[in-house]
């Protein structure tokens, strides 16, 4: 027991200290980048103020454009094939497959076919690819697999459609398990980087692409990319902290 804290604290430490930089490099002040002098405690908000002139704010509109509509149609794309698995559809191996395959092994072929359809550079690039995600439907399956079958089987008897009970029956007994999903697939969407800066050209990358770009042009203002880095984080950081119990418990069930 002994060893398992000390393993999980300086898992911990280990972890939060990247963040602590992080903000305090934020709001570090510019004479202290330009001393090389760490040491100098202050609050400045001059790197936040220069955002604006960075770009970062197209990138986040990109992003937050790019990733709700993915979600969206994640959500609602695997709602229907959960429940089409549920009720004997044998592509279950097919979404365990998915799960295991490296997203960049699909960048060529998706490049090809995105070119072929006249979508590169487009923002369709970075939504059409994204409205099916196996790691939804799989966690759908499993909170599916949980929930009592007789409400389905009432709904039937009443004269309900499929898509009438998937949409009235099923989604609101699964509203928790939803919520969660969607914010494990918008944090995977959000922070998507190489594949915009492959399909898309930079008017269009999204936030993570972006503060790559960033650091690669101006690695020296520590402060502005920290600034840029802690704005582009938020969203995240926000939705983790709101739904951290649901989420442990969506994974818990679903791998359980």
């Amino acid at each position: 027991m002994i060893l398992m804290r000390t393993v999980t604290t300086v898992f911990c430490i280990f972890v939060a200290v990247p963040l602590v930089w992080l903000v305090y490099a934020a709001f570090i002040p510019a004479e202290a980048i330009v001393r090389a002098d760490l040491s100098t405690f202050g609050f400045s908000l001059e790197n936040f103020l220069a955002l604006p002139d960075s770009g970062l704010w197209q990138a986040m509109g990109v992003s937050f454009a790019a990733t709700g509509t993915a979600v969206l149609g994640q959500v609602l794309f695997g709602l229907g094939a959960a429940y089409a698995i549920r009720n004997g559809l044998k592509i279950q191996a097919i979404i365990l497959a998915l799960l295991a395959l490296p997203g960049e092994l699909l960048l060529v072929p998706l490049y090809r076919q995105l070119g072929g359809l006249g979508l590169l550079d487009t923002l369709g690039a970075l939504i059409l690819p994204f409205m099916a995600s196996p790691l939804v439907i799989f966690l759908l399956v499993q909170a599916l697999r949980r929930l009592p079958w007789e409400a389905v089987e009432a709904a039937r008897l009443d004269g309900a459609r499929e898509h009438v009970i998937a949409l009235r029956v099923i989604a609101p007994m699964l509203r928790p398990e939803l919520l969660a999903t969607s914010v494990l697939a918008f944090a995977s969407h959000w922070n998507l980087v190489l594949y915009p800066r492959v399909m898309t050209g930079e008017a269009l990358w999204t936030v993570q692409a972006f503060l790559v770009e960033l650091l690669r042009s101006r690695p020296f203002e520590w402060g502005l990319l920290g600034a840029a880095a802690l704005v582009a984080s938020l969203p995240i950081i926000v939705l983790f902290v709101v739904f951290e119990k649901r989420i442990v418990q969506v994974f818990e069930s679903g791998f359980g």
